[in-house]
């Protein structure tokens, strides 16, 4: 079977990643490998056969593929969270991994490690992915240096756990409470829901002033005025005796009730023969990367938005709401003219499954080239951003720009979600087959304990100070900062732990806000523990 791997390097992908998915699929006391699983199915072929590998292209074109969807993704949030609050979340992190660097140095240093095999240690006890890659592929010409996959990968197991155990004992020693964290952040885990309202006050404000006075949670739908049954646009003022529908988080709708008079004895969505409503795909490209506002659906079609989903999630709509590509809407109008609309939208599913592969690759191609400038450093020395650096930034500015005229930078939600799934699986796969005899020499040595130690050493005194100075001495929520701990090593599983244990998306908030940040900084850290090990 192996020999039959040696010559077929396809073959070879696709069994490492059944291995490896298979592998990451185990759950053990709630944690699994998920994706990384298929570096130590790599990491056992090639030990039990050193032949068996993959040309280096395979992999960087995984990893391209992987960071620059990841960027597009979540360009637009990264920019916009940069406010003061955002600023001291990002500065709090990457003080965070400066000091791993320095830890990661020291023990580099009493072990005796080779610059390679330091910075692998960091990239492992931070489970950076594209950091790891920056390595390699600086130090793929002076084969002196060390192999950085092997330390990245014995590191790489205690870096996800070794988070997710901070995470729980200093939850115990602290007892937050999650909800009332939730509610003080404006996040609520609860479904959106849609409640009718009596008016009872005349406040003489606009629904959009009503809205804005409770902070944008909320969002009214249709009302029952004077026997007519009406959508409510901006400009629409409620009156006393108005029937009104009220959507959003049952806490903001109640709130929004108490304010203007009642709960109506009766719903406005039973009778749907005038107006109706239709969840839609946002298919048409036309419409993405606009503000609902600027769309002028009351004006166009007599229409509006009450609810938006994105992926998993519902949100309430506001007219700086953009939308994006795999969207649904849920969209209120006229009984008749919901064809009409759902046209306008697009309403394909089949056209989320599609990628505008022109603009994909202008977009990768100009991260590419970023990536390839030689960039200076102090001393004389240089760096570049490599196959990781480059496609990231680029990615992270497409994505806040959504589009740049006609052409839409961004790709549906789907099928992003897919292609950065395969990207990090074919790069985990390729990294894993250049180094499994190495990492099996390695981890049967006494050295091997000894790095372990070490790697576990730095993950969990750095995530330990950064929720203590986080939650103590910042009083920042803890529920914000295990996303925090999360985003700093921009890993899933430890995300996916931090959103069950919180039981909210306050977690999911502060991970998409540091995690650009974060993945970058990882990039120039391991880069700069090269030049100061040597």
């Amino acid at each position: 079977m192996l020999n039959l791997l040696v010559d077929n390097a396809v073959l070879t992908l696709f069994v490492v990643l059944l291995l490896g998915l298979g592998l990451g699929s185990l759950r053990l006391f709630g944690f699994s490998l998920g994706a990384a699983g298929v570096l130590f199915a790599g990491l056992l072929v090639n030990a039990l056969d050193p032949r068996v590998r993959l040309d280096p292209v395979v992999y960087e074109l995984g990893l391209a593929l992987f960071v620059y969807a990841i960027a597009l993704a979540g360009g637009g949030h990264f920019w916009r969270s940069l406010n003061r609050q955002g600023l001291v979340q990002n500065l709090l992190v990457l003080g965070a991994l400066a000091l791993g660097a320095g830890l990661t140095l020291l023990a580099g240093r009493l072990l005796g490690l080779d610059p390679a095999l330091t910075a692998g240690l960091y990239t492992g006890a931070f489970t950076s992915t594209p950091a790891l890659a920056s390595v390699i592929e600086a130090v793929s010409e002076q084969p002196g240096l060390g192999d950085p996959v092997v330390t990245y990968s014995i590191a790489y197991p205690m870096g996800v756990i070794g988070v997710m155990l901070a995470t729980f004992f200093l939850g115990r020693r602290f007892r937050p409470d999650y909800a009332a964290e939730a509610r003080s952040l404006n996040f609520s885990a609860d479904e959106l829901v849609t409640r009718p309202l009596r008016v009872r006050e005349d406040t003489g404000l606009t629904a959009e002033e009503l809205q804005r006075r409770h902070g944008g949670r909320v969002v009214f739908g249709r009302v029952a005025h004077e026997g007519r049954l009406e959508i409510v646009d901006a400009r629409s003022v409620l009156r006393p005796g108005d029937l009104v529908s009220v959507t959003g988080a049952p806490d903001d709708v109640g709130a929004v009730i108490a304010h203007l008079g009642e709960e109506g004895p009766e719903s406005l969505t039973t009778d749907r023969s005038v107006l109706d409503f239709r969840r839609i795909f946002v298919s048409n490209p036309r419409v993405v990367g606009h503000r609902l506002a600027d769309l002028r659906l009351p004006e166009r079609f007599g229409a509006t938005v009450t609810r938006v989903r994105r992926g998993d999630r519902d949100i309430v709509p506001g007219g700086d709401t953009m939308l994006e590509l795999g969207d649904r809407v849920r969209v209120l109008s006229a009984r008749a003219r919901l064809d009409e609309v759902s046209r306008y939208f697009g309403d394909s599913y089949r056209r989320l499954s599609e990628i505008n592969l022109l603009t994909f690759s202008l977009g990768l191609v100009l991260g590419l080239l970023l990536g390839t400038l030689p960039l200076p450093l102090p001393g004389g020395t240089t760096f570049r951003l490599g196959v990781a650096g480059g496609p990231l930034l680029v990615g992270l500015l497409l994505g806040a720009l959504g589009r740049t005229g006609r052409v839409v930078w961004t790709i549906p939600y789907s099928a992003n979600l897919t292609l950065r799934q395969l990207g990090l699986a074919i790069f985990l796969a390729g990294v894993g087959l250049r180094s499994g005899s190495r990492f099996a020499a390695q981890l049967g040595s006494p050295q091997g304990l000894s790095l372990l130690l070490a790697g576990t050493l730095v993950t969990a005194a750095v995530v330990t100070l950064l929720l203590w100075v986080g939650h103590r001495l910042l009083k920042l929520p803890y529920s914000l900062m295990t996303g925090l701990g999360a985003g700093m090593n921009t890993h899933p599983a430890i995300l996916s732990y931090a959103t069950e244990r919180t039981g909210n998306e306050v977690p999911e908030v502060s991970y998409a806000t540091v995690y650009p940040v974060a993945l970058l900084g990882k990039i120039l850290l391991a880069q700069a523990i090269l030049l100061l090990a040597g």
